[in-house]
C-alpha cells in the first residue's frame, strides 16, 4: 500500500491529506529554502479569525474601483496563474500513486520545475497526438468563438465530447478568462511555426522541437522582462536580473539551479496572486460576470471546465493596453470594438475578493475560504514565520504594531494583525506577512503619491524568494534561453517597438503583428 504522502496534487489534492506528517507531505516533491528555521504553529481558531479579516465583505462595483493598481493591468492575475501551473505540473502524480517514498525520491530527475510550457504541450505529439494538428508541428485549436470584432480568429481550447479541455494541464480551463489565455499560447505557437516555415533561417523544414524551443524562449523573456518587473520591487529585481542573460540569485545554495519546488514559495510567497483577482470582469463589450457564483448554468459566471459560450471571446484590449510600446499601467483610451475602460488587478494587500471567501462546492470541498485553505496549508508544512524568513535574508521584519490586514486602500478599515489574536504576536503566518509587506513597503516608498493611487508590488521578503526561485529555475534549466548560442532576443517582426511582453505575444498571436 502507498505511503499518505504519494498522492500529492497541486491544486486540490491537500485537504485529504491535512494529517500526514511533514516527511510525507514533502516526500520527492519539494525542498526547502530555510531548512535551519523552526516551522511557526498557530492555533485553528486564529487562523480563522485571520482568515475571515483577510476576506473583504463586499463585492465594489465603483468607477473608478479603490481596489484596483494603477500599475497592473488585469491579464497579469492569469498570466501568473498560467505561470504557476507550468511549474508545478506533475506527469507523475499517477504513477506515485502506487510508489512509496524512496521510490518516488528516486524520480527526483524525472521531472523538475521548469519555464518549460509542459502545461501547453504536454508530454509532445508523440504521447499525446490529440493535443496536435495532424502535422505534428502546430496546436490544435478549438471551436471559434464570437463577442470580440477586433478578433475574428478567436478560438476556444480544443474539448473532448464531454465538454472538458483537451490541454497539457486542466487546470488551465479551471476559469474562463485562463483559458482563453491558454489559446492565445496555443496561437502563437502557431504562428511561431508559421513564421519559422517562412524564414530561410534555419535552412532546412522547420521541426516540433525548434518551434517549441523557440516558444519556450519568448515564454521565459515575457516571463523575466515583463511579468516579474511589474510585480516585484524594483531593487530586487534589479539586483537579481541585472544581467538577463546571466542573473545571480541572492541565496547562494541557488546560484547553481534548482531541481525541486521550495515550500516557502509554493505555499506562501507565489499565491500573492489571489489578492490581486476582481470579483467581476468585462470580457467583452456585451458580457460581465462575476469570477464564481452560487448559481447554476453554464452562463453564470466565469468557472470553467466547460465550453466557452457564444458571444464570450475575450477582448484582450480590456485587459492589457495593446497598442504598440504601451506600459502595463496604461489607462488612455482603447482603441477596440467597446468604450469600457481598461481592467486593472486588485492591489497586493491583505484582502481578497468576496467571491474567493465562499468557493463553490463544485469546485473545491470545504474549507470554501481560500484564505483559509492557504493559510492552513502553511501551517500543515510547518512554514516558517515571516519574521524568521525576514531575518535570514537580512530584511528588518516589520513590527507588529505596522503589520496592518486589510484593504491597501484610503480609508480602509486596518487592523494590526496581532490585534486579531495574540497569538500572531512576533510571527506572521509567512503568505499573510508578504502580503502585508507589500502594502507597507509600497507605501512607504510612495508617500507623495496620495493613498488610494500608490501602485504595490511585492516587498523584500516576497520579492527575493520569488525573483531568487524565477533565477533559480532558468539557471537550472540547460534549455532555458540563458543558454541559447547565439544569445535569444525576439525577432524584430515581433518586437516592432524594441521589446517583447505579454502585449506583444497576445498581438502576435491575434495576427497583428
Amino acid at each position: 500500500m502507498s505511503s499518505p504522502g504519494t498522492r500529492l496534487y497541486h491544486g486540490t489534492w491537500w485537504h485529504r491529506h491535512k494529517g500526514d506528517s511533514y516527511d510525507d507531505l514533502t516526500a520527492g516533491r519539494f525542498t526547502e529554502l530555510f531548512p535551519f528555521l523552526p516551522g511557526a504553529e498557530f492555533d485553528q481558531d486564529d487562523l480563522c479569525l485571520l482568515a475571515d479579516e483577510m476576506t473583504s465583505k463586499q463585492v465594489r462595483k465603483l468607477t473608478p474601483d479603490p481596489e484596483e493598481d494603477r500599475d497592473i493591468t488585469a491579464a497579469y492575475t492569469y498570466l501568473g496563474q498560467f505561470i504557476d501551473h507550468d511549474l508545478t505540473f506533475d506527469p507523475t502524480s499517477r504513477l506515485r500513486e502506487s510508489l512509496g517514498p524512496e521510490q518516488i525520491r528516486k524520480l527526483a530527475d524525472f521531472r523538475t520545475p521548469r519555464f518549460d510550457l509542459d502545461n501547453l504541450y504536454g508530454r509532445g505529439p508523440d504521447d499525446q497526438p490529440y493535443l496536435y494538428d495532424p502535422d505534428g508541428i502546430r496546436m490544435l485549436l478549438g471551436e471559434p468563438l464570437s463577442g470580440n470584432p477586433d478578433d475574428p480568429h478567436a478560438v476556444d481550447v480544443p474539448r473532448g465530447p464531454s465538454g472538458r479541455a483537451l490541454i497539457g494541464d486542466p487546470r488551465n480551463d479551471e476559469n474562463r478568462i485562463v483559458s482563453q489565455l491558454h489559446a492565445i499560447f496555443l496561437r502563437f505557437h502557431n504562428q511561431v511555426a508559421d513564421y519559422l516555415a517562412r524564414s530561410d533561417q534555419l535552412g532546412a523544414e522547420v521541426s516540433f522541437d525548434e518551434v517549441r524551443k523557440r516558444v519556450r524562449w519568448y515564454y521565459q523573456w515575457v516571463v523575466v522582462n515583463d511579468f516579474l518587473p511589474t510585480v516585484i520591487e524594483k531593487p530586487t529585481f534589479d539586483r537579481v536580473f541585472r544581467d538577463r542573460c546571466s542573473p545571480v540569485p541572492g541565496l547562494r545554495q541557488l546560484r547553481s539551479g534548482l531541481r525541486l519546488m521550495p515550500v516557502e514559495f509554493s505555499v506562501a510567497a507565489y499565491r500573492f496572486g489571489h489578492s490581486m483577482v476582481r470579483p467581476r470582469y468585462q470580457l467583452n463589450a456585451a458580457i460581465e460576470r462575476p469570477i464564481f457564483s452560487k448559481l447554476r448554468g453554464d452562463v453564470a459566471d466565469l468557472g470553467g471546465f466547460r465550453p466557452i459560450p457564444d458571444g464570450w471571446a475575450i477582448d484582450w484590449q480590456l485587459f492589457i493596453d495593446l497598442r504598440p510600446g504601451a506600459k502595463p499601467g496604461a489607462t488612455a483610451p482603447l482603441d477596440g470594438s467597446t468604450a469600457n475602460g481598461l481592467q486593472h488587478a486588485y492591489k497586493i494587500d491583505t484582502s481578497l475578493a468576496r467571491p474567493l471567501g465562499d468557493l463553490p462546492g463544485r469546485i473545491t470541498l470545504p474549507p470554501s475560504i481560500l484564505a483559509l485553505r492557504n493559510l492552513e496549508r502553511g501551517n500543515t508544512f510547518g512554514l516558517p514565520s515571516g519574521q524568521d524568513v525576514a531575518r535570514a535574508l537580512g530584511v528588518d521584519p516589520i513590527t507588529d504594531d505596522k503589520l496592518m490586514i486589510g484593504k491597501a486602500t484610503a480609508k480602509a478599515d486596518q487592523r494590526p494583525l496581532v490585534d486579531i489574536a495574540p497569538g500572531f504576536a512576533g510571527k506572521a503566518p509567512l503568505w499573510t506577512y508578504i502580503l502585508s509587506e507589500a502594502q507597507v513597503m509600497s507605501w512607504k516608498n510612495a508617500e507623495s503619491i496620495p493613498e488610494g493611487k500608490r501602485p504595490i508590488k511585492l516587498g523584500p521578503v516576497g520579492s527575493r524568494i520569488i525573483a531568487d526561485v524565477f533565477a533559480a529555475l532558468l539557471i537550472g534549466d540547460r534549455t532555458s534561453y540563458l543558454y541559447s548560442d547565439p544569445p535569444f532576443e525576439p525577432v524584430p517582426k515581433f518586437a516592432p517597438t524594441g521589446t517583447f511582453g505579454l502585449a506583444e505575444l497576445i498581438n502576435v498571436a491575434l495576427r497583428r503583428y
